[in-house]
């Protein structure tokens, strides 16, 4: 199967590093033009110049064009800026999103809506502008990064977990309104990813317990996520990887669906 995204535009929010940008990433070495998102114009400048390069080592000169729109997308000042910015998009991926381990009865009211401003109400924003467009042109993809958090709830960020069942919903939803119009809406369920935010996590939990790497994640698997099949963290390419399959041409009966890549985290058939 080879997935061409030529004459496609895409937006992936929160793609400066981590999923977001492995997305990104993927989506322009098949052929997609891509607008990388970020809070600063620092990180965005930087993620442009580093995809690029990395594009180029891959020999990818029909890989789509790469542009970025700095913009705070947890409001709605920083969302009017991009879609001013990047007015219309074949593909969505609304990856924008935080975490942070809080025991709950620790968690003030500031910190819930802080995480659904974030995680929930700018994926809400961006797929409501960009899905009539896609609509009246026959065809679009949008993607909602939920995660395995959304049905197995972590005890240690609930409010994390609140947001990403927040977004099957919405999915789900949307896929039934744009229903055999040619635009497919599906719901993006990864498991513990050594993204960013993670990794830099786990090297503080080892710096902090005096311990390697390899044992706090050892002991991660062993005590947080035992479930897990794999028993490891997943890399954000193979995030990516379904990602820009659900995006393509050949993914185009699949729509209304929670997909999960977790790595057996959630202990269930369905």
């Amino acid at each position: 199967m080879h997935i061409r995204l030529e004459n496609k535009t895409a937006v992936v929010t929160g793609s400066t590093a981590g999923i977001g940008y492995a997305i990104a990433k993927g989506l322009a070495a098949a052929g997609a033009g891509v607008v990388i998102n970020g809070r600063s114009q620092a990180r965005v400048d930087q993620a442009i110049k580093k995809l690029e390069g990395e594009l180029k080592e891959l020999d990818r000169g029909d890989s789509g064009s790469i542009r970025g729109v700095a913009a705070d997308l947890a409001t709605v000042d920083g969302f009017k800026h991009f879609v001013a910015e990047a007015p219309q998009a074949d593909i969505l991926i609304n990856n924008l999103g935080i975490f942070e381990p809080k025991p709950y009865f620790e968690i003030p009211d500031e910190d819930w809506e802080r995480f659904f401003q974030t995680n929930v109400m700018s994926a809400i924003r961006m797929s409501r502008h960009y899905t009539p467009g896609m609509v009246d042109r026959g065809w679009g993809r949008v993607q909602f990064i939920s995660s395995e958090s959304a049905i197995a709830i972590p005890t240690e960020m609930i409010h994390y977990g609140m947001t990403k069942t927040a977004l099957l919903s919405i999915s789900r939803g949307l896929a039934a309104t744009v229903a055999a119009t040619g635009v497919t809406v599906n719901a993006i369920l990864p498991g513990p990813t050594a993204s960013e935010g993670v990794s830099q996590f786990v090297d503080d939990l080892a710096r902090d317990g005096n311990k390697t790497r390899e044992q706090v994640e050892t002991e991660f698997f062993e005590q947080v996520r035992p479930t897990s099949l794999i028993q490891r963290f997943e890399t954000v390419d193979e995030i990516a990887n379904m990602c820009v399959f659900v995006a393509s041409e050949q993914a185009s009966a699949i729509t209304g669906a929670a997909l999960r890549v977790d790595g057996g985290t959630v202990n269930a058939i369905f």
